[in-house]
């Protein structure tokens, strides 16, 4: 199946082009640096380029309900200014009406996306491979360019994804310059839910299933939290088939595996003792307590999202095996073992993986290169600087183009199977009360 991606158009101003399908400021065909809360500023003041946007409106805008210091909004305005060559004394493109808001000034023609530049709206590929137990497991592949794998982590659903305000963003830059190849985990997501076995060698297996039948040879692995162990397992064991390796959120021993103490045991089994009783209902408690642990910076929207993950991907009884297998993982012999060139990313304050899982991760992969980043989130939102930092170790360690090395992904000789999407959750309701400053 074919899923694409929609956006918004292009802003062209100057030599500059602000392009909010592809998410990219560009200055004379040059790709710009710009923080992700900037390009959404930039992107809301030009599509409202022809009145004036008061502060409280760009505020609610590009920040939703979040409480916003005055110095925060004065700093990104700066920062937009200086990112399309402006000023505070010029205001030639962004001028402040005082007391009111902004207004952009500049001569702006706005138009779709160029199809003689042969950009084209991202679209994922999704396909079935068959593992050797007989268990079906569904991946897409979306971009284009040399090859990047992302092993499967927890909570997946190839089609949700790829409209989810949670991952959207990861998987539009991860599919630039590259082709990304992803799968939902067994048991969940659009793979087969009704699996006998759930464990972490099965998961291996996946991994070995499908770049087998994407056709690939030699590829750089990005590991997501429980999916660092799995890379780590599958470069462990096929090293001449694994060129890097960017291990984000990740641990070498899961939650139970690494519990010390009969306080932090209890804290590792407490969620995974109520996933039975609450998993897929609507009780606001416990699903906020669960997205509050992923994201817990994250919008209403994005918090409604991520809990309705629950209903979309898996059984609560799958749920409970799957996650105690990740509790149980252990691969503190396997990484010292490896050989690839390793990127290990850690976010401080992360309350699903601890920071010092992180560090002992990369302290245990020979010669691996440790990057922290500043944020609470288990799962780096657009918004946070550190997704910014996150892109930009990234697309540096692997090499964003052509790798002569690394094969490119082969589409599947099978015709894509077609499979129902998934009905889009309904928006939360608006907040009743004002957001307050």
């Amino acid at each position: 199946m074919t899923t694409p991606q929609h956006g918004g158009p292009i802003y062209s101003f100057g030599d500059y082009e602000l392009d909010t399908r592809m998410h990219e400021l560009r200055r004379a065909g040059e790709r710009q640096h710009v923080e992700p809360q900037v390009f959404d500023v930039l992107a809301y003041l030009f599509a409202s380029r022809d009145r004036l946007v008061t502060k409280e409106e760009l505020l609610d805008g590009v920040w939703g309900h979040r409480y916003v210091a005055p110095t925060t909004l004065s700093s990104r305005i700066k920062h937009a200014r200086q990112a399309v060559g402006d000023d505070g004394a010029a205001q030639s493109v962004i001028r402040t009406v005082h007391g009111l808001g902004f207004r952009v000034v500049a001569t702006v023609e706005e138009r779709g996306p160029d199809p003689a530049a042969g950009v084209r709206p991202l679209e994922q590929r999704i396909r079935f491979c068959t593992a050797s137990d007989g268990v079906r497991i569904a991946y897409a592949t979306s971009g284009e360019g040399p090859p990047l794998v992302k092993p499967a982590n927890w909570l997946t659903h190839l089609e949700y994804d790829w409209e989810s305000p949670v991952w959207r963003h990861w998987l539009r830059e991860l599919s630039t310059g590259r082709t990304l190849v992803r799968y939902d985990e067994r048991g969940s997501g659009l793979s087969d839910r009704d699996v006998t076995d759930l464990s972490f060698e099965a998961w291996v297996h996946d991994l070995e299933t499908v770049v087998d039948a994407a056709g690939l040879e030699r590829f750089p692995l990005l590991g997501l939290s429980q999916g660092c162990a799995v890379a780590i397992a599958y470069a462990a064991r096929h090293p001449e088939r694994v060129s890097r390796l960017v291990l984000y959120g990740g641990y070498v021993q899961g939650s139970i595996k690494r519990a010390r103490t009969p306080q932090e045991l209890e804290e590792a089994t407490l969620v995974t003792h109520r996933m039975p009783l609450y998993w897929g209902r609507d009780n606001p408690a416990f699903r906020l307590f669960f997205a509050a642990r992923f994201v817990p910076e994250g919008t209403p929207e994005q918090m409604h999202w991520f809990s309705e993950l629950q209903r979309v991907t898996t059984t609560p009884e799958i749920a409970v095996r799957l996650r105690t297998t990740s509790a149980e993982i252990d691969v503190t012999d396997l990484a010292p073992r490896l050989r690839a060139p390793t990127l290990v990313l850690h976010a401080t304050g992360d309350a699903v993986v601890p920071f010092d899982e992180g560090r002992r991760l990369a302290a245990l992969v020979p010669d691996a290169r440790f990057v922290s980043l500043e944020s609470p989130n288990h799962i780096l939102l657009e918004s946070e600087t550190a997704w910014s930092r996150f892109t930009d170790e990234v697309r540096r360690f692997l090499g964003t183009g052509t790798v002569a090395s690394e094969a490119r992904a082969h589409p599947a000789a099978a015709p894509p199977i077609r499979a129902a999407p998934p009905a889009p959750p309904p928006r939360p309701s608006p907040p009743t009360t004002p957001r307050s400053r």
